[in-house]
């Protein structure tokens, strides 16, 4: 707490109280980077992730989803729709890009490898119950989930590290 200026206290307390208050923020700075990293990332993901995803389904390959399943499709329902987006985005930086150690070239892997397993969950699931969902429709989903978590994951990481960048280790070596 600080109370500087107290009568009890010596010259000494007192100075130490005053810096501690007055490098209160940058020491409170100093532990706010990682929350906000990991917001930076969430949402840089986020970001990059809807629009390529609403460009891919709704237009790329809008024709080829309705050609092969276009009986089972109806109205986009909003929020599944929106709950799908935040959720999975939760997982991004959970286990692909929120390490310290994680690099464009890992989170690219990672990236591609969670949305591989993902959308081949999603679309193996489909094959074995839904009648009419196909062996393309499925290796077409799979392909563009692996792509798109590989982008937006990496594309995330690249924003927060200009963002907000990890704090840079110094080792300071006695001569």
């Amino acid at each position: 707490m600080c109370k500087a200026g107290d009568a009890t206290r010596s010259f000494r307390a007192d100075l130490r109280i005053g810096l501690e208050c007055a490098f209160a923020p940058l020491v409170v700075a100093k532990w706010r980077p990682p929350v906000n990293r990991y917001v930076i990332l969430y949402l840089a993901t986020l970001i990059v992730l809807i629009p390529i995803d609403f460009l891919f389904l709704g237009v790329v390959a809008k024709g080829f989803f309705t050609s092969e399943v276009g009986d089972m499709l109806g109205e986009i329902k909003p929020v599944p729709a929106i709950l799908f987006y935040l959720l999975y985005v939760v997982g991004i930086p959970v286990f692909v890009s929120g390490s310290a150690a994680a690099t464009p070239q890992s989170t690219l892997l990672y990236g591609a490898l969670s949305g591989l397993f993902c959308y081949a969950t999603f679309d193996l699931t489909s094959l074995s119950l839904l009648k009419h969902w196909t062996w393309p429709v499925a290796v077409v989903d799979v392909s563009w989930g692996s792509f798109a978590t590989a982008m937006s994951s990496t594309v995330g990481l690249l924003i927060a590290n200009r963002i907000a960048p990890l704090n840079q280790r110094c080792d300071i070596k006695d001569d």
